[in-house]
């Protein structure tokens, strides 16, 4: 289930990213949930070393949003380093 959650939360946050970015990006579905995953790890681990805990419970909003900025860097990376040879050109 772990593993589940994992795929879905970094779908989420991938597609997240991918809406908050200007203009089309030429990534597939299958790439933007990996770099939305690694988004999400990011976001987490950033926010923890600058000392945020949810003491509170509940859904943590800030590694979350963290992770949608760190997601959205890796796709514009991810972008800038394959080019434009995937897009499709009419």
């Amino acid at each position: 289930m772990t593993i589940l959650w994992t795929i879905i939360v970094g779908a989420v946050i991938g597609a997240l990213a991918r809406l908050a970015m200007p203009g089309r990006q030429p990534v597939g579905i299958i790439v933007t949930i990996l770099l939305g995953i690694v988004g999400a790890f990011l976001g987490s681990w950033i926010t923890t070393q600058f000392g945020y805990a949810n003491a509170n419970g509940g859904f943590a909003v800030l590694p979350f949003v963290v992770g949608i900025v760190v997601a959205a860097v890796l796709i514009a990376i991810y972008v800038a380093i394959t080019g434009r040879s995937n897009r499709v050109h009419h």
